[in-house]
């Protein structure tokens, strides 16, 4: 079970969001193809989900790099080869 914030919960039932499985937060988090420190200290994290039609997750944790605040797909983002 993953560790969330208040927020997490609140957004979480989002007509956008209430589809996103834990099992793909927990994907992210254990293997992101980018990750960002915010300012404030949170961490974004990023990765390809192919049963999402290859959408990339966002995963935004507490600076304790465990706590789930905030996910949604990140229509946006867009993987660099390096």
């Amino acid at each position: 079970m993953l560790k969330t914030t208040r927020y997490f919960k609140f957004m979480k039932v989002r007509s956008d969001r209430v589809g996103i499985k834990e099992e793909w937060i927990a994907d992210v988090m254990s293997n992101p193809v980018k990750k960002e420190i915010q300012p404030d200290g949170r961490i974004r994290l990023w990765a390809k989900i192919k049963e999402a039609g290859d959408k990339y997750l966002r995963v935004i944790l507490l600076d304790d790099n465990e706590t789930v605040h905030n996910v949604f797909f990140d229509r946006t983002f867009k993987e660099i080869d390096s």
